[in-house]
């Protein structure tokens, strides 16, 4: 176990097989000293910021009939709905004037690309006085490659798609109907989307349909073979858990995951894949999650809805039920009084430091000297527009202590003044 320690260390990460012996350890004094060094290397490899996101959900209309899911197509006690240009300008609207920068869009596997497509365009076009989407990410159903490279042309940061379980067996019975019961379609459609010119992949698993660490053995040999076959990893890999929803019953064994041992996979996914970027959503309880922004996560959603018009409307048709209901601003707050950086910067792909660029970056720490500069500037800008003027003096005075701790010159500071005086969208 020390090898295997002393190897993450040097930021070198593990292999699926030795993942999976330090999934199964029992020590205590082993397990402590991984989720140690799992807070180490977040920070060595990006800081101390945490990036913050929304999902953007465009309809629930679904083909499939995935036993854990609320989109599925057999749920009668969900409306269905798909938002039309009114109503997606509601959302984004409502997000903007709450700070958001970055949307995760999310669709029911059921919307045609064209839909998407226009989705994208329209979304990028809206501007309030607050601002624009700066970056759409997506998660949308596997395309083949003709899909991929029109999806690739709409400017879009990562594509993300979750394999749900490795376990073959139990990924058919949790998907019996629709495109989705494909395992191998599905599998390998992270190659497609990168052979169609789509730079950066987000993966993951749904904790809960099967034994937690035969998955990370699963999804780590996926991650090889996207390596062997692109020389990139994923961008991100997120890590949501099983969690009940309305109109489905859950009538399967659930493999139950501790809070303690979920803390204790993120640990070692950070060890294990330490350039990837870790996402923790709002499936979790505000308690686990402040636990959680310190033990190897980087990217969180906040303030979400997981309903198409569930921003603007608050109807509740929701893919699956949300623990954290805080608002954007009060988890913004919560991370700086962990001396934590909360960030709104989508520098990264405007610069084009994406797929084997920022692999490069990321895998020797080096991406971190963009990411605490552009995590104060963002940070800056959100607190001018959001805060009245006797908190964003405070929060300001936390801004340049984070710029002096960081080594950043005097120049640097400047270009905070100019953002708080009124320039917005500066990065480096």
């Amino acid at each position: 176990m020390q090898k295997l320690l002393s190897k993450a260390e040097k930021l070198k990460g593990l292999s699926p097989e030795e993942a999976y012996e330090l999934l199964l350890c029992k020590d205590e004094i082993t397990r402590k000293e991984v989720l140690s060094l799992a807070s180490k290397i977040k920070e060595r490899i990006y800081g101390k910021r945490i990036v913050l996101f929304s999902p953007l959900y465009v309809s629930n209309f679904c083909q499939n009939s995935c036993r854990y899911c609320g989109f599925n197509k057999k749920n009668r006690l969900i409306t269905r709905k798909r938002l039309d240009r009114a109503e997606l300008e509601k959302e984004v609207r409502f997000l903007l004037n709450q700070g958001v920068k970055r949307v995760l869009l999310v669709s029911g596997e059921s919307s045609d690309l064209d839909y998407i497509l226009e989705a994208i365009k329209f979304v990028y076009s809206i501007h309030d006085t607050k601002g624009s989407i700066r970056r759409i990410n997506i998660n949308i159903a596997p395309l083949d490659l003709d899909g991929f490279k029109r999806l690739k042309g709409a400017n879009i940061g990562t594509y993300q798609l979750f394999q749900e379980t490795y376990n073959r067996n139990l990924y058919s019975f949790f998907h019996p109907e629709g495109p989705k019961s494909d395992f191998d379609y599905r599998y390998y459609a992270p190659m497609r989307a990168m052979e169609a010119g789509i730079k950066d992949i987000g993966m993951g698993v749904l904790f809960g349909l099967s034994d937690p660490a035969e998955d990370i053995y699963g999804l780590l040999k996926h991650v090889e073979e996207l390596k062997k076959n692109f020389n990139v990893g994923p961008h991100t890999i997120s890590v949501p858990r099983l969690k009940e929803v309305e109109g489905l019953s859950f009538n399967f064994p659930v493999h139950h995951i501790s809070d303690d041992y979920f803390a204790y996979i993120i640990a070692v996914l950070r060890i294990a894949v330490p350039y990837t970027g870790i996402i923790l959503s709002t499936r979790e309880p505000e308690e686990l999650r402040d636990r959680l922004f310190k033990l190897g996560v980087s990217q969180i959603s906040a303030g979400s809805a997981t309903s198409p018009g569930g921003y603007s409307c608050k109807e509740r048709s929701d893919q699956f039920s949300i623990s954290d209901e805080r608002t954007l601003k009060e988890v913004v707050e919560k991370l700086i009084s962990e001396d934590l950086i909360p960030s709104f910067c989508t520098a990264c792909y405007r610069k084009g430091r994406v797929g084997e660029d920022f692999m490069e970056l990321a895998e020797t720490g080096k991406i971190k000297n963009y990411c605490n500069i552009n995590a104060l500037l963002s940070l800056t800008e959100y607190v001018r527009d959001f805060f009245p003027p006797y908190r964003a003096k405070e929060l300001m005075a936390f801004i340049y202590e984070k710029a002096s701790e960081l080594g950043l010159k005097e120049g640097f500071k400047k270009k905070i003044d100019h953002v708080f005086s009124g320039r917005s969208d500066l990065y480096v």
